[in-house]
């Protein structure tokens, strides 16, 4: 194994610049020239995009900046100590000691742990201390290797063992029942957050007197909680950024829940909470049956939000199969067409009665293999109202909601509610099983619970409603929705594309281009020309940000920095995929600008896509179902001349912006 730090690696006592992503860069740098990266541009924009999900300072004028890039050779850890300090976002102010960690993406199991246990004994004061008064490079990375049990260790300054003894100490003086607390710990790359808020819990707890178990669920692993240390703990600390693997192992515990970064910045105050928690009758459990759960800090939040996570939630658990479905669909209907073109509408179970592959019967192979296609492609765009409903169900009470969210949705499309009747009951069904789980319940009934008690109850509850009293409005407003989308022409045509198209450009993949997706993919399930035009409209609407900002990057490279410029190569493929979450690069940066380009590029593309006629059977795919569609020229027209606009006017902007500092300059 090569070393991980050389002297090559580290700088100090430079200025770097005022702001986190100059000393990125600089470490990029610093990791490329050493020839243990194959591309600056691939590796910065990497460093760059995780720093700008969640700040990496932690208290103690700290910062692990870090990623995982295809471009790094092997993992490397490079270190700056600037002057001045540069702020990471940590509470308590600027960082003077920064270690940049740059893993392969595909970094095997060892280098990750040693990389892991780095970040780990950042933790430590003693360590920090000796980093700060270091002289030179090769006295940091005899420390740096030290800490990593890469050579042998000095003796343990004095200090240290008399902090080991006052420890030793106030363990001989604690209690004979001493509080226990478990806690699990994850972040979205498990390289660093994981394994520094575990040790920061750790210290937190020997500081407090407490017995403390961790399991850290990250990229190199850890020791795994056992149940029977679960069950003997007072209460338990979750500082997470993903869902728990295993959450069902804490049932019935006193918790705390935050995101992963609380736990570094203020161990001791969730180890706090969590047994706060236990004294309080009415305290927070871990919910029994809570398997691979999506709940998170913000769980006891306003119900609004949650209503919101939950259908999120639905929408984004619902569009595979709508995807799925209304493609192979699609492609169903165009081999009916090539081969009878004046067939009109066609049944496919006639077509499939009597004949197989094997004896077709007289039905052309192509008329056979398109009613095939038919009805696979009907029975998963068919699932979309129960699924979206399931999962609905699903973001409020977890895995009880499912089952009594599904059937509920099953009998909204039965009763003709359509997509609306599937987001009513989702709710009722989640609501119902979130109300049931917070019952106190003897043990031999609680474990009931989420496997047949509260499935029942919820579904006759929601399922009940939706036949016998709810059925009857939405079936009313789902035909007259109908009804006006058929009844569009001209104009009114025009001004929906327009604002169907905003919608698409203006938050790119977030709660309203959500919503007009939502509303486009729900209206296919109609088969009418209608919905399809609007489903057209959507799609050509969403790919126009990403390619707006890849042709703006294109036209005038000089306007861009060198990872705009690579986000706008990669966007090209995003945009082309209908994926309109490839221009939120250049949004996150410069919202002022890139939203109102997106917003009025996207809104021409709709308002030609509709004013056009252009129509989509198929619900996802960008211009790779363009063979599905009709008129295909004005689709590629309305996508072009969007993307121009867009980018047009983005450009100007920009210029603009460039001028004004300028001159004030």
């Amino acid at each position: 194994m090569s070393a991980l730090i050389t002297a090559d690696l580290i700088s100090l006592d430079e200025n770097l610049g005022e702001t986190r992503f100059d000393v990125i860069e600089h470490l990029a740098g610093a990791v490329v020239d050493a020839g243990r990266a194959t591309d600056f541009e691939t590796l910065y924009a990497a460093a760059r995009a995780r720093e700008e999900k969640t700040d990496t300072g932690i208290p103690g004028g700290i910062a692990i900046p870090h990623c995982r890039s295809e471009a790094v050779t092997e993992p490397t850890l490079a270190m700056a100590r600037p002057n001045p300090a540069v702020d990471f976002g940590a509470k308590d102010g600027p960082a003077d000691l920064i270690f940049f960690i740059a893993a392969p993406a595909d970094g095997d199991e060892t280098h990750l742990k040693i990389l892991s246990q780095m970040a780990r004994s950042l933790m430590k004061k003693s360590f920090t201390a000796a980093l700060r008064d270091a002289k030179t490079a090769d006295e940091v990375v005899v420390l740096v290797e030290e800490a990593l049990g890469l050579r042998e260790k000095a003796a343990e300054a004095p200090a240290a063992a008399a902090s080991s003894g006052s420890v030793a100490a106030a363990e001989a003086e604690a209690p004979a029942r001493r509080k226990k607390i478990v806690a699990v710990t994850n972040c979205p790359t498990g390289i660093a957050h994981t394994y520094m808020a575990a040790d920061g819990l750790k210290y937190a707890a020997e500081e407090l007197g407490y017995d403390f178990k961790v399991e850290p669920q990250g990229s190199s692993g850890g020791d795994k909680l056992t149940q029977a240390e679960i069950d003997e703990a007072d209460a338990v600390v979750f500082a997470v950024a993903l869902p728990v693997r295993g959450r069902e192992r804490f049932a019935g515990k006193p918790y705390v829940e935050s995101p992963v970064k609380r736990g570094i910045d203020e161990p001791q105050a969730m180890i706090e909470e969590a047994l706060a928690e236990a004294e309080k009758p009415n305290g927070k459990r871990v919910a029994a049956g809570a398997a691979d759960s999506a709940e998170t800090a913000e769980e006891g939040g306003s119900w609004g939000t949650r209503i919101y996570r939950a259908l999120m939630t639905g929408v984004s658990y619902m569009i595979p199969f709508v995807a799925a479905g209304g493609i192979i669909l699609a492609i169903g209907f165009m081999l009916e067409a090539i081969t009878m073109p004046n067939l009109g509408e066609v049944d496919p179970a006639a077509i499939l009665e009597g004949a197989s592959l094997t004896n077709l019967n007289g039905t052309p192979l192509s008329l056979y293999l398109g009613a095939a296609l038919h009805t696979i492609g009907a029975f998963g765009l068919g699932a979309m109202v129960p699924i979206l409903a399931a999962y609905i169900a699903y973001g409020l009470a977890q895995r009880p909601g499912i089952a009594p969210g599904f059937i509920a949705g099953s009998v909204a499309v039965m009763v003709g509610g359509g997509f609306l009747g599937g987001i009513v009951a989702g709710l009722l069904a989640g609501l119902c099983a979130y109300w049931l789980s917070l019952l106190k319940l003897p043990r031999w009934l609680a474990s009931m619970m989420p496997v047949v008690i509260t499935p029942l109850v919820a579904t006759l509850f929601a399922g009940g409603l939706m036949f016998f009293l709810l059925g009857g409005p939405l079936a009313w407003v789902t035909a007259s929705l109908e009804n006006w989308l058929n009844s569009m022409t001209g104009a009114s045509a025009i001004l929906l594309g327009i604002i169907l198209g905003a919608m698409m450009g203006f938050d790119l993949g977030g709660p309203v281009n959500k919503a007009a997706y939502l509303f486009a993919t729900a209206g296919l399930s109609a088969g009418t020309l209608a919905s399809q035009q609007v489903m057209a409209a959507v799609i050509i609407s969403g790919m126009v940000p990403p390619l707006a900002m890849a042709l703006a990057t294109a036209v005038r490279p000089k306007l861009f920095s060198a990872p705009e410029r690579e986000n706008g190569k990669a966007a090209w493929l995003l945009g082309a995929s209908f994926i309109s979450e490839g221009a939120i690069p250049f949004a996150t940066a410069d919202p002022l600008r890139v939203i109102p380009s997106s917003v009025v590029g996207a809104a021409v593309a709709g308002a030609i896509s509709m004013g056009a006629g252009v129509a989509s059977p198929a619900p996802h795919g960008g211009v790779w179902i363009i063979a599905l569609v009709e008129n295909p020229l004005m689709f590629l027209v309305a996508a072009i001349a969007g993307t121009v606009v867009g980018a047009l006017m983005y450009i100007v902007l920009k210029s603009l912006a460039g001028r004004k500092a300028e001159a004030t300059a």
